[in-house]
């Protein structure tokens, strides 16, 4: 059996302000991940199909289209053309443990899975730099202009430091960190969240550009702490962070709560993670506190509460 997979991500510092040239860091989450597998096509079938039960999907792939505005045929599209291949007569089925719409990189791990599926069954591998370029324009489908951190991270599947159109950095780290992840349990759309903040920065410029440069002051920060591995330096940074992305009016109330409950159970820090306005939420906590700091979210709403380590 042919399987291929990518990891989940968090943003730990700068989202929306990379979007304007600003360093954010972000990190895998390699224990939720996103899988694609290869099998062979129903007797009579003949092409590359997609089938994605999570999205009630089963699509055919023309290579020859030329308006594509599905992620996934997009990917299969891309890859193929890229290897300058016809499509094989097979079927990649794809499954996620990572929530959709909730800031974890779901559409970036699903593109990353399925372009690795396909190159295997080709036995055409892909650089991870070409592959990176790939799915950044897959990525577009999903938020209009990213910033190139969710398929960075994924890809690379390494935490980083990350400046857009700069060479990539991989961060050290200098102490594990334990992160609670808080799914809110709301959807929201990380394309109209960067709209939005573009739409403040076009009504309220001087402001809004402050904020901005802020958040990259706070990432840089940020990164020293992360590679010194000063944990209580990082979580006050955190908090920082979440109050500047509520002034670029990308938390929520659902957001909010859960940084709220996590801060007062004795978090070093929290703060939202991706685009906001719903998704999910991370908090920095001592590994002997994690559960009682998980505690806290549920009974604060959380719909699900993630535990993993960056190390």
């Amino acid at each position: 059996m042919i399987e291929a997979s990518a990891s989940a991500k968090v943003i730990l510092f700068g989202e929306h302000a990379a979007v304007y040239g600003q360093p954010a860091i972000a990190a895998p989450v390699s224990s939720l991940r996103a899988y694609a597998t290869v099998e062979t096509n129903p007797v009579g079938v003949h092409g590359l199909h997609i089938d994605a039960p999570d999205l009630n999907q089963r699509l055919p792939v023309d290579i020859r289209a030329e308006s594509v505005d599905n992620a996934l045929t997009l990917t299969a599209q891309l890859v193929l053309t890229t290897l300058a291949v016809e499509p094989p007569d097979v079927t990649i089925c794809l499954r996620s443990r990572i929530p959709i719409a909730s800031g974890l990189g779901s559409g970036s791990a699903v593109s990353t899975a399925l372009a690795r599926a396909l190159c295997l069954v080709l036995d055409r591998p892909l650089s991870e730099s070409d592959l990176n370029r790939l799915v950044y324009e897959v990525e577009k489908i999903h938020h209009g202009t990213p910033s190139g951190i969710d398929n960075t991270v994924i890809v690379y599947e390494r935490p980083v430091y990350f400046v857009r159109d700069k060479t990539l950095e991989t961060l050290t780290i200098g102490a594990p960190l334990t992160l609670l992840i808080g799914d809110t349990g709301v959807g929201a759309s990380t394309k109209i969240a960067v709209g939005d903040v573009r739409k403040l920065v076009e009504a309220n410029r001087e402001p809004t550009e402050q904020t901005i440069r802020e958040i990259g002051a706070i990432s840089e920060q940020a990164r020293s702490a992360i590679e010194w591995g000063d944990a209580a330096a990082i979580g006050r940074l955190m908090n920082a962070n979440h109050e500047l992305l509520k002034l670029l009016t990308v938390s929520s109330p659902e957001v909010d709560r859960l940084v709220d409950a996590a801060q007062n159970a004795g978090a070093l820090g929290a703060k939202l993670s991706g685009g906001g306005r719903g998704g999910n939420m991370i908090a920095l906590v001592t590994p002997e506190h994690a559960h009682h700091v998980e505690q806290a979210l549920l009974t604060a709403g959380a719909a699900r509460v993630f535990q993993t380590t960056i190390a």
